[in-house]
């Protein structure tokens, strides 16, 4: 067996014994460099030293060089393990340990050493917990707005499939942007996220909207997997029938051969066709390329959000 193997085995053991899909090569467009800048280190050491775990590190995100680089990470509360077993997704998989009651705390503390302007916070899937983790979520909101009261946040949240009332009790605690990924279309489901539902995903974005207009919801797709176009044009208007306000779209890249293969590297122009096409269906920000994320630029993206939302209130 060889390293990269025991690796795979010990974070995705359900995937062990799955037949591998050779990682293709990257087309020059995604490729990223190797993080040197010092800012990134001194970020990855506030990290260690609050004892916080990143989605930034935990997803392999290629752009970790760049935002770390600008202070911005993107937390991961609840532990760094999840209980599901997406084909797409990096993180560890299996039994979560139980939550951390100090884990706000600690999060608000990072958050206020920073100095950030806008703060992302997402979580593994808990559906070991009651709630889904929707409490946890909220204190978590609550201790950053103490401890650093300028701060914007945004939550990147499960779909507290089996509570569905666990948005609410994030939208009660009243972050300023609430994303929830519907990663691709519901063709793939089975497949690329089986332990989800394409439309309870939607009825949690839209019932955050409908219980707090004020609030900006957020999206994000995937491309790359086998979807079609006109299947990616169906869910953009799934989503503006939940009156979602923002769009991600990114390329998806195999994180290991046990993981789902990459069907096709999606090209920049393709990219550019899919932002139009959101646009005119009237998304209030559209960020389509081939390196978006979920959290990617989500300080700057906030401040064109409210930009839009304000333009659009005076037109």
């Amino acid at each position: 067996m060889t390293t990269t193997r025991v690796v795979i085995d010990h974070r995705h053991p359900e995937k062990a014994h799955r037949p591998d899909n050779p990682i293709q090569r990257k087309p020059a467009w995604i490729r990223v460099k190797a993080p040197t800048h010092p800012v990134y280190r001194e970020t990855r050491d506030l990290m260690r030293a609050n004892g916080l775990v990143t989605v930034c590190e935990e997803a392999a995100c290629p752009n970790i060089g760049e935002c770390w680089s600008q202070r911005h990470a993107t937390m991961m509360i609840m532990g760094d393990t999840c209980t599901r077993a997406c084909s797409f997704c990096n993180v560890r998989t299996g039994m979560p340990a139980p939550l951390d009651a100090s884990e706000p705390d600690r999060v608000a503390d990072a958050v206020a050493k920073l100095g950030l302007r806008h703060v992302v916070i997402t979580s593994v899937d808990r559906d070991d917990l009651a709630d889904g983790g929707a409490a946890h979520f909220a204190a978590v909101i609550r201790a950053i707005r103490a401890a650093a009261p300028t701060t914007t946040i945004e939550v990147l949240t499960p779909d507290f499939l089996r509570k569905p009332g666990g948005g609410d009790v994030v939208a009660e605690a009243r972050p300023d942007v609430f994303n929830h990924n519907l990663e691709t279309v519901p063709r793939l489901y089975p497949s690329i996220r089986p332990g989800a539902r394409y439309y309870q995903s939607l009825r949690l974005l839209d019932s955050v909207k409908q219980r707090d207009p004020a609030i900006f919801t957020k999206s994000g797709l995937m491309v790359g997997l086998g979807e079609s176009r006109a299947e990616i044009l169906q869910v953009m208007d799934d989503l503006r029938v939940a009156d979602v306000d923002f769009l991600t779209i990114g390329q998806y890249l195999q994180p290991t051969v046990k993981h789902a293969a990459v069907a096709a590297f999606v090209t920049p122009d393709e990219f550019e066709d899919y932002a139009a096409m959101a646009r005119a269906k009237g998304f209030l920000l559209v960020s389509a390329t081939p390196l978006t994320r979920s959290s990617y630029h989500a300080d700057s993206d906030f401040a064109a959000l409210a930009a839009a939302r304000a333009e659009q209130q005076r037109a």
